[in-house]
């Protein structure tokens, strides 16, 4: 429409007045008036009553099984050493701590050598100390003996710590280092332990190879399979009606006619540029085993939001210089024109965010009142 539609020719005044005197069919979000019959040849107008829906429609994605986030680990060796012992084996159940191979790691022997070294240097320097201190305060050693002493001390102190923190971070346990010297049982075994409960997906690993943490490929895959993750891509324009916490159904291609219910965990928070997508996730129960990480699925979505949408045909929008217009029959018959701005927009039904409110009524084809409106107008210039 070129000009506003505030101000129409009277015959089209009275063809709206006319469809205001129909009765309104029920339906969920709209009611349609029956379009009154036009003189001469002209096209019908049809209004609907403008409601609040609560719902969008069904909204179906292609998906990929995957592992939880948290409940998945890929593990290595964390030291260089040949493999004596590989105790899990694929498809073993694990729980947490329990052992999954034994390495002869030589980074332990010669670090816990040094830290003997740094225990025996360490209680040298405190007996060395004590003695200067005790003469000193018989006036039998000098201030800078004292300050000496002190010094050696401070650095025994020092590198014990050190040598003992690179025991830790060679997995040591610390309740070993607490015993007394005699009594500590450090050996340059190591084993390495499940850092979750599942079950053994991966093993990459055999007695006698060479391991290290230089190692790209993980020597195993644990993860719990009692409950996996479904990742789907959703466009911009669908994002609306997805929020965090609403359930969903998911499809896969193995169990035709089965659904298996997923919850939206994750809503990304960043568009891929490449394709205008953002990923979700959901997880899903699987305490049957029955999906398997990696197959492919499809992700339903019911429609809803948290709050009341405005939801119209999309025949009853018109673009106009870049933006979008819907054409409002106001309660004394007169039609204006109206800028709206609109959420989503999914088949053949528009969500609007702004520009209209409920219980006004709006032309199904504005389009169709435009072209009445320039017959109108080329009538009276004639």
């Amino acid at each position: 429409m070129q000009q506003s539609l505030r101000y129409v020719p009277f015959f089209l005044v009275g063809l709206v007045l006319a469809s205001c005197t129909q009765p309104d069919a029920p339906a969920p979000s709209v009611k349609p008036v029956a379009p009154p019959q036009a003189t001469g040849g002209r096209l019908d107008l049809q209004t609907m009553l403008v409601d609040a829906s609560s719902s969008l429609p069904a909204l179906t994605l292609s998906a990929r099984v995957t592992y939880s986030e948290d409940g998945y680990s890929k593990i290595s060796s964390p030291l260089q050493g040949p493999v004596l012992e590989v105790r899990a084996k694929l498809g073993q159940a694990v729980t947490f701590g329990d052992v999954l191979m034994v390495i002869d790691a030589a980074d332990i022997a010669r670090a816990y050598a040094a830290y003997v070294e740094k225990t025996s240097e360490l209680g040298l320097a405190e007996r060395n100390y004590e003695l200067t201190k005790d003469l000193y305060d018989a006036q039998a050693m000098s201030r800078k003996d004292l300050e000496h002493a002190e010094h050696d001390l401070n650095r025994e102190r020092a590198e014990f710590k050190q040598a003992k923190e690179r025991l830790l971070s060679l997995r040591v346990p610390a309740a070993e280092l607490s015993k007394p010297l005699a009594q500590q049982q450090i050996t340059s075994r190591f084993e390495l332990r499940s850092p979750l409960t599942g079950t053994v997906v991966e093993r990459a690993v055999t007695p006698g190879q060479i391991v290290g943490a230089g190692t790209d490929t993980p020597l195993f895959t644990v993860a719990n399979l009692d409950r996996l993750q479904v990742v789907a891509d959703v466009y911009e324009h669908d994002l609306s009606g997805i929020r965090v916490g609403a359930m969903a159904m998911m499809t896969v291609e193995a169990y035709p006619g089965i659904e298996f219910p997923a919850k939206i965990a994750v809503i990304g928070d960043v568009v891929d540029p490449a394709t205008r997508t953002i990923k979700i996730r959901a997880t899903v129960p699987n305490k049957d085993r029955r999906l398997k990480p990696e197959m492919f699925a499809r992700l339903t979505i019911a429609g809803h939001t948290m709050r009341p949408r405005i939801v119209i045909p999309k025949r009853a929008v018109l673009e106009r210089s870049g933006k979008q217009w819907i054409v409002v029959q106001k309660e004394n018959g007169l039609l204006e024109d109206r800028a709206i701005t609109i959420d989503s927009i999914a088949d053949s039904q528009v969500t609007i965010r702004e520009g209209v409110t409920t219980g006004e009524r709006i032309l199904l084809s504005p389009s169709s009142l435009s072209r009445l409106a320039e017959d109108a107008t080329a009538t009276e210039g004639a």
